[in-house]
């Protein structure tokens, strides 16, 4: 079983909005397996363009549970906070089995 990872790079336009929705990820990851690997940090961009400096990196178990989580009704019911504070991305990736 192959692990997948949730990674987003966002611009946050509404510091205090996007905080409240931050709080609020961390329980809809549990049932899930899921666990944060990045979350903010201070960027070094070597090259390219990125859409905003804050990155995020959740690591789940397998891409079934990362959709599981994506499309669940408890992150469901927090999305909006995300897309309404900030702009950017969220990818779901199969990590590197070799």
């Amino acid at each position: 079983m192959t692990k997948a990872y949730a990674i987003g790079q966002l611009n946050v336009k509404n510091p205090e909005g996007y905080l409240a929705y931050s709080r609020e990820v961390p329980p809809t990851l549990a049932p899930f397996g899921g666990r944060f690997l990045v979350r903010g940090g201070d960027p070094k961009v070597m090259d390219g363009q990125p859409t905003g400096p804050r990155n995020v990196v959740i690591e789940f178990p397998d891409m079934a549970s990362a959709q599981g989580w994506y499309q669940s009704a408890a992150y469901q019911a927090i999305l909006q906070g995300r897309l309404d504070n900030a702009t950017g991305y969220l990818v779901m990736v199969e990590g590197y089995a070799g």
